[in-house]
């Protein structure tokens, strides 16, 4: 039944992702029918990060009081009406709030998944689980691109296109509604050896919200703020790549599929990198130990991040760039499983909180990335200045690893 919530789970990761990065594929019809210029567009994609990070936490508290499965419920919902009604958007100022209603109903998504799975899966396989999860996400993301372009080429308009992304959630919230329960115990198809097995490799934890007391340990607690720092230097480049990319590529003389493929290429090598990510947490984690088994790999995997990122503004040729910038992503999406692996593991009963506040962090260089971006190419004309500032963070990142200690739990 785990392998059960881990499938829900992908299908959710996919959805949001298909919902999410739709509007970087639509800006151009969007931006010409509606007369943005770039700054704009830029305010645009800032406004979802804006509410992401604002109701981030809340929703992860709120998760912790009442439940993934009411909570999850309600997020779905209330996302995927709002990308149906990014249809009518009829100026400017009424897009800005469509995408900030949107944002503040996507809130708390991840978070909620990584409280599930702290419930559901023992911890030799949360980080095989976190890194399959991831693996929705980012192949729905990847592909993304081509099928818009598709679907304008077979007659639709961005209108018509949110209406139908938007329609999947629908479905998807009906089913978790109806099967999902917070935890094996409360499931009636879980047989007892499998709920032995859980319980084994689950450390004990209490069912309760989170209290004043437990949010002052976690913000004075070294290895959240480790955390927190970053994932702010992972999501900036995140944001880049869900947002600005297919403009990059097209400021190089990219376009059509081609430009459409590439676009998606971060996200699709990232697929492979999610599996991989998780496979090699879990397996240093089993031959070294928890805090090598996190930290290896997260550290090494933002430093690579880097390399690869600055590396590609060295490449005359735009599709050599764009495989070097896509190894920059997927090196960047390598560390998730041993993020929020460790979000677990010194969270436990307070999962869905502390990855909240890792997020939160996350959604700030969100909210920076895309208006940072579009002032710096405005004021500049030069879309390698996005590369210079990506990469060069991604590195800052890589030595936040060296504080962070997912053997110490909040609570110690």
């Amino acid at each position: 039944m785990r392998h059960k919530v881990l499938g829900m789970s992908i299908l959710l990761a996919a959805v949001t992702y298909l919902d999410r990065v739709a509007i970087s594929s639509l800006q151009g019809p969007i931006s010409r029918d509606l007369g943005f210029d770039l700054v704009q567009m830029g305010l645009v994609f800032s406004a979802f990060y804006v509410a992401y990070a604002v109701f981030e936490i809340p929703t992860g508290w709120w998760a912790d009081k009442v439940g993934s499965r009411k909570v999850l419920t309600r997020i779905v919902t209330w996302w995927s009406t709002f990308t149906v009604l990014t249809s009518a958007a009829f100026s400017y100022r009424s897009l800005l709030v469509i995408r900030f209603m949107f944002g503040a109903g996507e809130a708390g998504a991840f978070p909620n998944v990584a409280r599930t799975f702290s419930r559901w899966f023992p911890q030799q396989e949360r980080g095989r689980a976190t890194g399959v999860f991831w693996v929705g996400a980012h192949l729905a993301g990847g592909v993304t691109p081509l099928i818009v372009n598709s679907l304008i080429n077979a007659g639709f308009n961005w209108r018509g296109i949110f209406v139908m992304f938007g329609s999947l959630g629908f479905v998807w919230a009906y089913a978790w509604r109806k099967w999902f329960r917070d935890t094996p115990e409360e499931h009636p198809a879980v047989t007892e050896a499998e709920r032995a097995f859980i319980a084994a490799g689950r450390p004990p934890f209490e069912e309760r919200a989170s209290t004043l007391r437990d949010w002052r340990r976690l913000l004075a607690n070294r290895t959240a703020l480790g955390l927190c720092l970053m994932y702010f230097t992972q999501s900036f480049g995140g944001a880049f790549y869900v947002t600005w990319l297919p403009k990059y590529f097209a400021e190089r003389g990219l376009t059509g599929s081609t430009a459409a493929i590439l676009a998606g290429l971060p996200l699709m090598f990232s697929t492979v990198a999610d599996i991989l990510g998780g496979v090699t947490t879990d397996s240093l984690t089993r031959r070294f130990g928890l805090r090598i088994g996190r930290t290896a790999v997260g550290g090494s995997a933002l430093a690579a991040a880097g390399l690869f990122t600055l590396a590609g503004t060295f490449m005359d040729s735009p599709v050599w760039a764009a495989v070097l910038i896509a190894l920059g992503g997927a090196s960047s999406n390598f560390l998730l499983a041993a993020a929020w692996g460790t979000c677990i593991e010194i969270g436990r009963s307070r999962a869905g909180a502390l990855s909240g506040a890792m997020n939160t962090s996350g959604q700030l260089g969100a909210i920076l990335s895309p208006t940072l971006i579009a002032l710096v190419v405005s004021e500049f004309s030069n879309w390698s200045a996005p590369l210079y500032l990506t990469g060069t963070l991604f590195l800052m990142g890589s030595v936040c690893w060296l504080w962070i200690d997912p053997t110490r739990p909040v609570s110690d």
